[in-house]
């Protein structure tokens, strides 16, 4: 036996790989290959969110105009915001819409969501639900301005044939904000029944067939089952909600443009008004951390108390 088949033959008896082994590649990493899939979105990610967000912060501790350079003025500009009636202002008007809008979009989305889950099997039904959604809030916000106008719109035209008197829904003080929630309650109900649908379908049939053999009816069943078990996706449905009211803006613009006397200015309009309309970024930028802070603390406080990562399915 030569000097080679030798060194094979003991080799493979101590379990060392043979002469085909080290040919054989290594494994290659997906790290790469993911790298390259998510750069895109990681680029934007970093361009348009996370550097302006920390301009934007640096530009709250400044005054600053866009015809010169940022002048670094300490916590002068959060000074002055807890001073400013029209931000208090804002923050009330815009707590208004997002406790309407949540109510009324999270009441009625639960109940087109059950209906969908029950009754409206059809798939054309359900995408007739989420057409609301596709439609540019700028044209939605049009079109409904157009149908309640006061002398114009058909919905005065059908309360004056009832009798009633014509109503203001953009003009009238206490009309304004409700009618703003209702618009954006109408455009995004269907997005949002579809993610309480979603949820339902994840609910096992057999809990269901089980507390009917207890002898659960309905109203039990969806108080004791269906909203625990709907926990995850409500928090979620309460997170988007809320940050999304929150950030309410182009439906205003192009109505009442904060009227009347302030009833609509909410935070984001505001913010717009103080840095293009008065050329205050400074202020503006102030303005927006505040806004970017309470935003992740009500999401956050959300999220904990709702368990939003918990399930009961478990």
């Amino acid at each position: 036996m030569s000097a080679t088949t030798e060194s094979i033959v003991t080799g493979a008896r101590r379990g060392s790989p043979g002469p085909r082994a080290y040919g054989r590649r290594r494994p290659r990493s997906d790290f790469r290959v993911a790298l390259l899939f998510i750069a895109p979105a990681l680029i934007g990610l970093v361009v348009f969110y996370i550097v302006p967000t920390i301009r934007g912060v640096y530009l709250s501790f400044t005054d600053y105009s866009i015809l010169g350079e940022p002048t670094w003025v300490g916590g002068k500009n959060y000074a002055a915001l807890v001073k400013d009636p029209l931000f208090w202002n804002s923050l009330a008007v815009t707590a208004e819409y997002v406790i309407i809008n949540i109510v009324v979009q999270t009441v009625i989305a639960v109940g087109l969501g059950l209906l969908m889950n029950h009754i409206a099997k059809s798939t054309l039904v359900r995408g007739m639900l989420l057409m609301p959604y596709l439609v540019a809030n700028v044209i939605a916000a049009m079109v409904w301005f157009w149908l309640l106008d006061y002398n114009l719109g058909i919905v005065n035209d059908i309360i004056s044939s009832l009798g009633m008197p014509r109503i203001a829904f953009f003009g009238d003080s206490f009309w304004a904000i409700p009618t703003q929630a209702i618009i954006n309650t109408w455009r995004n109900m269907g997005y949002t029944s579809l993610l309480i649908f979603a949820g339902l379908q994840a609910i096992p049939d057999t809990v269901y067939e089980a507390a009917r053999i207890d002898g659960a009816g309905p109203v039990t069943t969806f108080r004791k089952i269906t909203l625990p078990l709907l926990r995850p996706v409500l928090a979620l449905v309460l997170v988007l909600t809320v940050t999304g009211s929150f950030q309410i803006f182009d439906t205003v613009a192009v109505t009442t443009q904060g009227g009347p006397v302030n009833a609509t200015r909410v935070i984001q309009y505001y913010i717009y008004q103080v840095a293009f309309g008065q050329q205050e970024f400074g202020y503006g930028s102030a303005i927006a951390v505040v806004l970017f802070v309470i935003l992740g603390v009500i999401a956050f406080a959300q999220m904990k108390l709702l368990r939003g990562n918990q399930s009961d399915l478990g």
